[in-house]
């Protein structure tokens, strides 16, 4: 079984192309939601996230998503350190939850696999690209947040350039039906290199 990874910055379209994937039958990992439920569930993770970040992190048990995000995103130390609680949680979910898949290959979405180091996890890497501006728009309309909210996340990930070169394969992601060919043809690359 190949383990990919699907990565791309804030407002890519990581979930769209992921949501493609799963339309072909491949079983997709979504990093940022089972991060969130293991902060929730892991008695260790809420402790250790406590102790870095107080305990305003829950909010009557549950993350404290906004306070959390405030810290975070403005103080990149800080990031790093939550990242390392955080991220060896979810690689050993994600690696037991693989073991239980029977398909040629599994995905793992995840928006920081360059920007953690965790480029050698993975057998192939595909990045999901758009235009800043298109990023910025989506991410707007989605969240209903500030432009600077957005660039205070875009400023901790890596530029498209950079990543491009550590990648296997580049999704485009300007329009749906390119998005979708582009998806199909990837499958077909990966299937082949799996020896299905």
């Amino acid at each position: 079984m190949i383990i990919v990874a699907l990565t791309g910055g804030i407002g890519s379209g990581k979930t769209t192309v992921a949501n493609m994937f799963k339309n072909l039958g491949v079983p997709v990992y979504d990093s940022d939601k089972e991060a969130k439920n293991l902060m929730m569930s892991s008695k260790k993770l809420r402790k250790d996230i406590k102790a870095l970040l107080g305990d305003l992190a829950y909010k009557d048990k549950t993350l404290n998503r906004e306070y959390i995000a405030k810290k975070v995103f403005k103080d990149k130390g800080l990031l790093k350190q939550l990242n390392e609680i955080v991220h060896p949680a979810v690689r050993k979910d994600f690696l037991k939850w693989a073991k239980k898949q029977g398909t040629a290959y599994v995905i793992q979405e995840s928006a920081i696999v360059f920007e953690n180091k965790q480029e050698d996890f993975y057998d192939k890497i595909i990045l999901v690209t758009a235009p800043q501006e298109i990023r910025l728009e989506r991410v707007i309309e989605r969240d209903n947040v500030s432009k600077s909210k957005i660039m205070d996340r875009m400023s901790n990930q890596l530029d498209d350039e950079d990543k491009i070169k550590m990648s296997d394969y580049v999704i485009d992601n300007i329009t749906l039906n390119e998005t979708r060919s582009k998806v199909k043809e990837v499958h077909g690359l990966l299937l082949k290199d799996s020896g299905v």
